[in-house]
């Protein structure tokens, strides 16, 4: 697979009440992804960017929520989240310090 393909999976972590157990309790972390982006290719960039090993991926689509905007309808759009298991021993760190 093409690294700088790779580089542009992940567009970012999701950081939630429900994530943070995850990734207390599971080892599992929550990512926002490229719409096309297959469970192969997440796995990957996940190594790459972070140095640890995955064990499973778990991918599903998110609708967007209709929202009003003043007396008009709107949408949010669709996008795709990544539950990213990783193998015993590993974590990520997205504290920094």
């Amino acid at each position: 697979m093409n690294t700088e393909r790779l580089m542009k999976i992940l567009l970012g972590p999701v950081i939630s009440e429900k994530s943070s157990l995850a990734a207390d309790n599971d080892s599992q972390y929550v990512f926002r992804v490229v719409p096309d982006a297959t469970k192969r290719e997440i796995g990957r960039a996940v190594e790459l960017m972070f140095e640890v090993k995955v064990d499973r991926v778990q991918v599903l689509n998110v609708k967007g929520k209709t929202k009003r905007f003043g007396g008009r309808l709107g949408k949010r759009g669709d996008w795709r989240k990544a539950y990213v298991r990783l193998q015993d021993g590993y974590e990520i760190d997205f504290g920094g310090a």
